[in-house]
């Protein structure tokens, strides 16, 4: 004993002076960012001090659709803004929406952002970023227009399919990675839409009417975390109205939230053609105008106006000088001054490629699998029918600003020949012919897309019973999840529901997988259909990724990360009649319980719930615990529990972790989620996972005080994979 106590002083000692080198570097560190960040608005200050207010006007319009004038004779370059949420949009004519005919710049296509949320995976999201933000600077871009991170409130909704999720905790740490990843590349994102843009029905003239307790806890947290968390340097403002006032010109988002609660400095600018005003505009914050359809650039709002505005004494030179550091300063973080050392980035590598695939393949939902008819033993059977336009339809080229010219897409029946052509027998058949047609502005083209053609059914019939296995690939395409107009219903268009169900009559063994970015209603099929699988817009890769997972080479891993109903009346919008308004004017009745915090609160059983999604092997969740019993306001809590891979195959678990309040002064959801993590487990393994809560996160917003409330009381932490699966319960209480 006596031998070992000189031991335990020197390993005190030893691991004092380590952790107080620790200390010094990480002090040191900020001492000289604190410097860096010092000298850089110095050098801000020294521009804007040479500059004529012509020149600082400049600076804060477009002079084309998707740059900013730079400044010659002071060294400031011109700022290039590009597209791309999920992709590097191609290149555009500089005073015009048409494209420039480059043959240099087709991109990486990912899965857009709803495919991306439904892998529940932070990691992908931050590799998506960095392959986006290489490729943005190999094409010389300094802003990427993404994430768009707003709440999905109605199943309706045309940008679902960019938006993520209908929960803010999900979208906030899918966000953070993202942003964190594609600015260490040295581009600006734009995060996307400020705020309350969750329907496209009268986009740009909507008013939103929301409770401050429901913008505080659901649509605002997201982008809290973007600028807060992630750094974003940019925001785009919506286009709508929010309480009154137009999204670029309300005092209290862009000055009160933005710039005050947040510690927003960067460049808040307008999303195409959002500008309504001059001098209130530039009062209330905003910074940048982009997009408007006026020929002259001169007289765009923040520009000759503007500077009539000044020269008037109704905007303070000050207040320009501030939008000019704001613009100067993403500038300077994104190193625009410096390019010699800035990031010279790539294009199109395997390793993008390989990125593209991960994130489709880790993707796809496993919604149902009867007699697990998945995976497709492809050895084994001697021929397969691959039915429906979504095999052969490729679908990054959509979707207005989300569309992208990929390297290469590879469809479901190309990869399915590919793969296993040679030693299995393919029959094709159409099943199915997209009737809708598109026009940017208007859902009149989903019209007509409810016929039934008999001819093709037959065919798809026929093609069934002569093989082993069918394989129907339906859902929507971009005619339907788009930007510019919501869809007119939850339907299967086309006449598909008819088509699955007459074709499973004729070969039981028949998978039907759904192509979609938004809700579509299966009540019609999951009870005739054994196998469902949910494969989003898959990108560039869609096709290999979707043919791995039938064919059991990947096991599917993804989680619904919206609630997907029986029938449209269930969600809440649309059991209250709030969408999409009236008298253009929209009221979030629903309040707090969006989505999941609907249905379970209310008691509603969806077809399949949020965070819901199967796998080829089994999970088992045990030892579920927490450090302590009881904790103070101001404490972290610790969780843990231990998850095992019951079956054959190696495969990935989403653990989420939900949080209830049973007595509270106010209505509180049933349950929020508050922690998750996707743990990959080899068969028969163990691990440990690890998951934390601040306890302050399980405030609610009390709109007396305007401030955020721990009520004292017991609280209940959920354990589970989905919503609705939670198999494990611990009670703590908080002081």
């Amino acid at each position: 004993m006596n031998i070992l106590i000189p031991k335990l002083k020197t390993i005190k000692i030893i691991c004092s002076c380590m952790l107080f080198f620790i200390l010094l570097i990480a002090g040191l560190a900020q001492a000289q960012q604190s410097l860096n960040n010092s000298k850089q608005e110095e050098k801000i200050r020294s521009l804007i001090s040479r500059m004529t207010l012509q020149e600082k006007v400049s600076l804060l319009h477009a002079n084309s659709k998707f740059y900013v004038s730079g400044i010659k004779r002071l060294g400031i370059p011109e700022l290039a803004l590009s597209d791309g949420p999920h992709g590097v949009r191609a290149e555009i004519n500089r005073h015009d929406w048409g494209y420039s005919g480059w043959t240099t710049d087709s991109a990486t296509c990912f899965p857009p952002g709803t495919a991306l949320a439904a892998t529940w995976n932070p990691e992908l999201a931050s590799k998506q970023g960095l392959v986006l933000g290489e490729e943005a600077r190999f094409r010389k871009k300094d802003v990427l227009l993404g994430p768009g991170i707003n709440i999905i409130r109605s199943p309706l909704g045309g940008r679902n399919f960019e938006y993520m999720s209908e929960d803010p905790f999900l979208i906030s740490r899918m966000a953070v990675a993202y942003i964190k990843a594609l600015q260490s590349k040295d581009v600006a994102v734009s995060v996307k839409h400020w705020v309350a843009n969750n329907q496209e029905t009268h986009r740009d003239s909507v008013d939103v009417q929301v409770s401050e307790r429901a913008f505080r806890e659901i649509y605002l947290p997201g982008f809290k975390a973007a600028v807060t968390e992630g750094g974003a340097y940019t925001v785009m403002a919506a286009y709508n109205k929010f309480r009154g006032d137009w999204c670029s010109e309300n005092e209290y988002l862009n000055r009160q939230i933005l710039r005050k609660e947040f510690g927003f400095k960067g460049v808040l600018m307008t999303d195409w053609a959002a500008a309504h005003t001059t001098v209130k505009a530039a009062l209330s914050g905003l910074d940048l105008e982009m997009g408007t359809d006026i020929k002259d650039y001169n007289e765009w709002y923040f520009a000759n106006p503007l500077i009539k505005a000044v020269e008037e004494g109704k905007v303070p030179v000050s207040v320009v000088d501030e939008k000019v550091a704001n613009v100067l300063r993403v500038m300077f973080k994104t190193r625009m001054f410096d390019e010699a050392n800035r990031e010279k980035g790539k294009m199109n590598t395997p390793k993008h490629q390989k990125a593209a695939y991960n994130s489709a393949a880790e993707a796809a939902v496993l919604l149902q699998n009867k007699g697990n008819i998945l995976p497709v033993n492809f050895n084994k059977i001697k021929s397969v029918a691959i039915i429906g336009d979504n095999a052969t339809r490729k679908h990054c080229g959509a979707g207005l600003s989300s569309e992208i010219k990929a390297l290469y897409e590879i469809t479901p029946l190309e990869a399915i020949k590919q793969k296993f052509g040679a030693s299995v027998k393919i029959n094709f058949a159409q099943g199915y012919e997209k009737q809708s047609t598109f026009k940017e502005g208007s859902n009149r083209g989903q019209g007509n897309s409810d016929h039934v053609d008999w001819k093709l059914i037959q065919e798809a019939v026929k093609v069934a019973r002569e093989s082993d296995v069918v394989i129907i690939f339906g859902g929507l395409n971009h005619d339907f999840d788009t930007e510019s107009f919501d869809k007119q219903n939850m339907d299967l268009p086309y006449g598909q529901e008819v088509l699955m169900q007459e074709v499973t009559k004729a070969n039981p063994n028949t998978v039907v997988v759904i192509v979609a970015g938004s809700p579509v209603k299966l009540a019609g099929i999951v009870n005739r259909v054994p196998a469902i699988l949910w494969s989003w817009y898959g990108g560039m890769e869609a096709g290999n990724a979707v043919a791995d997972i039938l064919s059991g080479k990947v096991n599917p891993s993804g989680k619904l990360p919206f609630t997907l109903p029986v029938a449209l009346d269930q969600s809440p919008a649309h059991a209250l009649g709030n969408f999409p308004g009236k008298d253009l004017t929209v009221n979030y009745e629903e309040d707090i319980l969006v989505g999941y915090r609907w249905f379970d609160t209310k008691k509603i059983q969806p077809q399949f719930p949020f965070g819901y999604g199967l796998s080829y092997t089994g999970f088992v969740l045990n030892d579920f615990s927490t450090d302590k019993k009881i904790y103070e306001k101001n404490d972290v809590i610790h969780a843990k529990l231990a998850i095992k891979n019951t079956g054959s195959r190696y495969g990935a678990e989403v653990v989420q972790l939900y949080v209830s309040d049973p007595v509270s002064s106010v209505l509180r959801p049933e349950k929020e989620l508050k922690a998750f993590e996707k743990v990959f487990l080899q068969p028969g393994e163990t691990k440990t996972v690890k998951l934390d809560v601040k306890v302050s996160d399980l405030a609610f917003y009390d709109e007396e005080t305007k401030s955020w409330k721990v009520e004292a009381g017991e609280f209940v932490l959920q354990l589970g994979n989905s919503s609705r699966n939670i198999s494990k319960t611990v009670k703590i209480s908080v002081k």
